[in-house]
């Protein structure tokens, strides 16, 4: 599979943990934390990283695993857990997991796998040098990936008129993805409507509303509360005969279609020559992720029809949450 320059970054930050764990020989601690719930494929590709490059668990580091299932309000608490537990380094997914540790330490590194644009959402202030305490992975495309969504949707069904657009307020991102969505419907004289979920109980709902609405399309926003709920937002969709398109291929696996946009096991594994050349280096800057356009567009589901979908050929990005 597809490997990415995660892990380097994590070995950067590696270099800065204390001479004197190295030197009594301790166990590394890793923090970890994600704004969506478990997910042990992906859990897994995060250890399958490290291991290439000599970190194994309960060899030489500890993990302490933190999942806020999409309670953003949870996110603060988590990471001042991670703290308090002397961890050397805070892995987590995406902007509001990110920001969480930011405000949690000022000293500890913290390192991003899935962020949208860091220098846009205050974590870093510029790719090359991010300062502080903060580094990892971001999305070439950054928010307007949103934007090409919907240009997929409507490729994917010419008669496309309304498009239903499904997320969550809490995410910190919300916002900006909505926006960009938005510009793209109007620029391609489409009629919109965000339908905003907070938690798993008001999908039917939503799903309600869309119907009563009479939308023939559906995009779904990055977010780790619908990721986690992401089987029963893809059987809503089935079962409403909306065409959706959905930003991460695990969405469409579920969905019983052929993935097309990208998997997030893949942003958390990463090859050791990449990591090598980053920890002689020990810099921090931010490394963009990129892939070929059929493995980075997003994931599209279309119902009744398992035809592949259209190929974004200028999305040069991973997913964020």
């Amino acid at each position: 599979m597809r490997r990415r320059a995660f892990i380097s970054l994590l070995g950067g930050a590696a270099a800065a943990w204390p001479r004197v764990t190295r030197a009594q020989q301790k166990p590394a601690r890793i923090g970890f934390l994600r704004q969506a719930g478990p997910h042990e494929k992906q859990f897994e590709a995060f250890r399958e990283g490290l291991r290439a490059v000599g970190y194994v668990e309960g060899q030489n580091i500890v993990i302490e695993q933190r999942y806020a299932a999409g309670a953003y309000d949870r996110l603060n608490a988590l990471a001042m857990e991670l703290v308090r537990e002397n961890v050397d380094v805070i892995v987590v997914d995406g902007t509001a997991a990110a920001k969480a540790c930011k405000g949690a330490t000022a000293t500890i590194p913290i390192v991003f796998a899935l962020a949208v644009d860091p220098v846009a959402d205050g974590l870093a202030a510029s790719f090359a040098r991010p300062d502080g305490n903060l580094t990892g992975l971001t999305m070439a495309a950054g928010y307007a990936l949103a934007g090409k969504r919907v240009e997929l949707l409507k490729d994917m069904v010419g008669s496309l008129s309304r498009v239903a657009v499904l997320g969550n307020p809490g995410n910190p991102p919300h916002v900006p993805y909505l926006r960009e969505t938005e510009r793209a419907t109007s620029a391609l004289g489409l009629a919109i409507r965000a339908f905003e979920v907070r938690g798993p109980n008001e999908l039917p709902g939503a799903f309600a509303a869309m119907a009563d609405w009479h939308a023939d399309g559906l995009v779904t926003l990055t977010d780790g509360m619908l990721f986690s709920n992401r089987d029963r937002v893809a059987a809503l969709a089935l079962a409403s005969k909306l065409p959706a398109v959905y930003p991460e291929a695990e969405f469409s696996r579920r969905a019983g279609f052929p993935p097309t946009g990208p998997a997030c096991r893949t942003c958390f594994v990463a090859p050791r020559a990449t990591w090598t050349k980053f920890s002689r280096a020990r810099r921090r800057a931010i490394f963009p992720s990129s892939s070929r356009p059929s493995s980075s567009s997003p994931s599209i589901s279309r119902p009744r029809r398992r035809s592949a979908s259209p190929s974004a050929a200028n999305s040069n990005c991973a997913p964020t949450r």
